[in-house]
Formats: structure tokens, sequence, C-alpha cells
């Protein structure tokens, strides 16, 4: 049988108002006595009830998500899985909020954490931007006690309490992989199309890709990083100039959100170039260019089960709780035409290939 509070006010020789004190970190217990408490709880191995103590005491949990702003269609999915579970979000006493920057803007995020402290919120999530403003700010959070978690991106380095999304480098070594194996011995080099390399999950994504390509029996160039800032015209512009000057194109590896301008390029561009393409995340862009033969290959991560995971994660750390990492990790999926998913963003598509 599990110990409860009775067992405990005995053990220690105390109340049950001191008890309930003690567990709830209230003031007007004297240090002597709280030790006796604490040393009970101890002995007898009590685990305490945090989600009904917080049901019995009303609490409720503001959250915040702070995501970029602009074209972005996977992070316009996060903000939608968001509001999804906002709209449920009452009855497990979660309020969530979203606030939004602009892509890439270190300052502006930065701005909105410090925002987020001084309302007092349970928990913050972000996608990171790695600029030290950002860094000091995750550090100003954590010195007030708010959890922070980072979204798709990570800041290993910031003192955040959890990172939420798949593991980019070895994203990046996936796709690597899959473009020297479909590329085989089909000379040409191969161009990288980014968002900005001032997000960490972007220049993860080309160290594994870089490392993988690397390790293949066939030596092929890299050209120099795009940069498209997930802008759907200046990657339109790179990736259509791109093609007019290096005519023995090979591939090109999409390890940001620049979908929709590489598409509109490669239809431009008509079907006689023999290109290997890879891409990230499944979009409506994405879907039908794989399946029109545009796109070879995409890899994807589900939005709602990130979501999810960082409302638990955000809770839990709100109750000093701890986290069950194998719950909170996020699979990739590769997509090809073949196996596309139904819907997607869903937890139990069947078909995929997870890594």
């Amino acid at each position: 049988m599990r110990p409860t509070v009775h067992d405990i006010a005995e053990r220690a020789g105390v109340s049950l108002a001191t008890v309930d004190r003690v567990l709830n970190d209230r003031p007007g217990v004297r240090g002597v006595t709280r030790a006796k408490v604490e040393g009970a709880i101890a002995e007898l191995g009590y685990v305490r009830d945090v989600a009904a103590a917080n049901l019995a005491k009303s609490r409720v949990y503001p959250l915040v998500f702070i995501l970029p702003e602009g074209d972005n269609p996977f992070m316009r999915g996060l903000e939608d899985e968001v509001r999804r579970a906002g709209a449920h979000s009452m009855v497990e006493r979660t309020q969530l909020s979203v606030v939004t920057v602009p892509a890439f803007d270190g300052r502006a995020l930065a701005r909105e954490i410090d925002g987020a402290i001084e309302r007092a919120v349970a928990g913050i999530a972000a996608v990171a931007v790695d600029a030290p403003e950002v860094l000091a700010a995750i550090g100003r959070a954590r010195e007030a006690g708010v959890p922070f978690v980072t979204l798709v991106s990570d800041l290993a380095n910031s003192g955040r309490d959890h990172f939420i999304g798949v593991d980019n480098i070895a994203a990046g070594r996936t796709a690597g992989s899959l473009m020297g194996r479909f590329l085989g011995e089909r000379p040409g080099p191969v161009a990288v199309l980014a968002g900005s390399m001032r997000v960490r999950d972007h220049g993860e994504r080309l160290e594994g890709f870089l490392a993988a390509m690397s390790a293949m029996p066939i030596s092929r160039a890299i050209l120099p990083v795009l940069e498209g800032q997930d802008d759907p015209e200046l990657s339109f512009d790179l990736i259509a100039k791109c093609l007019a000057d290096v005519p023995d194109l090979a591939g090109i590896y999409s390890l940001g959100a620049g979908n929709r301008g590489l598409v509109k390029a490669l239809a431009a561009a008509g079907a006689d170039r023999n290109l290997c393409v890879i891409a990230h995340e499944v979009t409506d862009e994405t879907r039908a260019a794989l399946e029109g033969g545009l796109v070879d290959a995409v890899l994807n991560q589900d939005a709602g089960h990130e979501v999810r995971s960082a409302i638990r994660v955000l809770r839990a750390k709100a109750d000093g709780l701890p986290v069950i990492a194998a719950q909170e990790r996020i699979r990739l999926e590769i997509f090809i035409k073949d196996n596309l998913p139904s819907e997607p963003g869903t937890d139990d598509t069947p078909g995929a290939a997870g890594n």
C-alpha cells in the first residue's frame, strides 16, 4: 500500500497541517520540524500525486510558445497544433498562447522571452536562434525559475531544460546517405538550400549531410550553401540561378523551409533535368512534388507530437517531476512517393521509416 500524508504525520510526530505546509513549501514551519517531515517522506518512500494536488488547488499552467512568423509551412503547422491543443487545454488546467517573431531575429526572440518571464508564465517553448541575446534571455528564464524548452532547433549550451525535436545531425546524415545512394555513380555537384545558418538545426543538418556525403565511394563537390531565409521568392531565385549556372548539377538538398520556391524552380526547369532532390517536412508543396516526381524523398517530424511533448515537459518541469525520455523522443520519418501518409503529421502513419 502506498504511504499517505497520515503516515508521514504519524512517523514525524506532527500534524497533517504541518505536513501540508512542507509538501507545498509554505512558510510557518521550523527548520527542525521541516527536517523531520522530509526525513519521514524519504523513509516511507512517499511519492506525491502532483496532478491531484494541483487539481485541488485549481492551479492553472500558463505556457507560451514563441514561433517564427512568415511563410514556413512547418512552423504554421506547429502554430495550428498549439491552438488545437489550447482548445482542450483548460480541461488539464493548462493555458496555451502563441507569440510569433520575425524568423531568425535573435533580438525579437529575446524580447519575447523577457516578456514571458515578466508575465510569470509557467513555461516557455521556443524555436531557438543561435544568438548571444537569446542565450542571455534563456539564462534569465532559468534564474527566474521559468522552465524553458527549445523546439526544432536546439541551443544545448544555453541552460535550457529540454530539447524537443529530431536529432538534426542524424537527419542530415540520413539525407546524405539517401543522396549518395540515389545518385550512385552519376557525376556532378550537389547544391544545398538552407534558411539561415544562424539557426542550429540548419547547421547540424549540414554537418551530418557533409559527413555522410564524404563517406560515399564517389567523391562529389558540394556547392556553397544557398541561404533562402525560408522565403519562397528568394529561394526560387537562388535555385533557378543555380540550375542555370550549373548544368551538370546532380542533386539538391533542401534542409530548411524554402520548399515552395524550390518546387517552383524545379517545375520551371522542366522534367529533362535529371536531379536527385531531398527535402524536409511533408507539406502540401512537398507532397505534390513527391507525387509528381520533382522530389525523391522527404524527411519529416511530427508537429503534433512536438507540441504535446513540449506541454508534458513544461508541466513536469514546473512540478519538479522527471521527464520520461522515451515518451518525448521525436522520430525522424522518411517518405518517398510510395509510402506517403494519407494525412501528414499523424503519429500512427503506416509505412513510414523511422530513424
